[in-house]
């Protein structure tokens, strides 16, 4: 496991996080591409990267979001809802830069948020991911933290 710490987002992480989660949601998209196809996929995600770079900059924008810093660089983000009539926290997004998954980080960074939760004295963590091969990495590590899955199936039809 990588030796890191979890610091609250400055804006001067911004490019950085936007980079990483880019390069760590590839992946995703490919696997989305297989899904559904050449040309369903055109139509859905034309433009993946501006659509996803715009949505990570309006969730740092808008929520309160944590950075993963291992060797000086910033290695992974988590951003986080937080709901306090619901008493509701909601993982918003969560990315792992490549060259540093598969060692610990987005387990602590979701155990990060979940305890940011608990000291806000909410009573329910939600979060949403894909059942497509692409988000097996994000399963299992929900999985690991305890989130129990509720199946759904999201449909999509190109017209002619």
């Amino acid at each position: 496991m990588t030796s890191h710490t979890i610091t609250a987002y400055a804006t001067d992480h911004a490019e950085r996080v936007l980079e990483l989660a880019l390069d760590a949601w590839a992946p995703v998209f490919a696997s989305f591409q297989t899904v559904l196809g050449d040309d369903l996929y055109e139509r859905v995600h034309p433009n993946w990267k501006q659509h996803q770079a715009r949505s990570v900059r309006a969730a740092l924008d808008t929520n309160e979001t944590w950075v993963a810093i291992a060797d000086g660089d910033v290695m992974g983000f988590v951003n986080v809802v937080f709901d306090q009539t619901e008493r509701s926290g909601e993982i918003y997004m969560l990315a792992v830069d490549p060259r540093a998954q598969r060692q610990g980080i987005a387990s602590a960074l979701t155990e990060f948020a979940l305890d940011e939760m608990r000291a806000r004295g909410l009573t329910l963590a939600v979060v949403a991911t894909g059942g497509d091969a692409g988000h097996a990495p994000a399963r299992a590590t929900y999985q690991k933290a305890g989130f129990t899955g509720c199946p759904q199936v999201w449909y999509a039809k190109q017209l002619t």
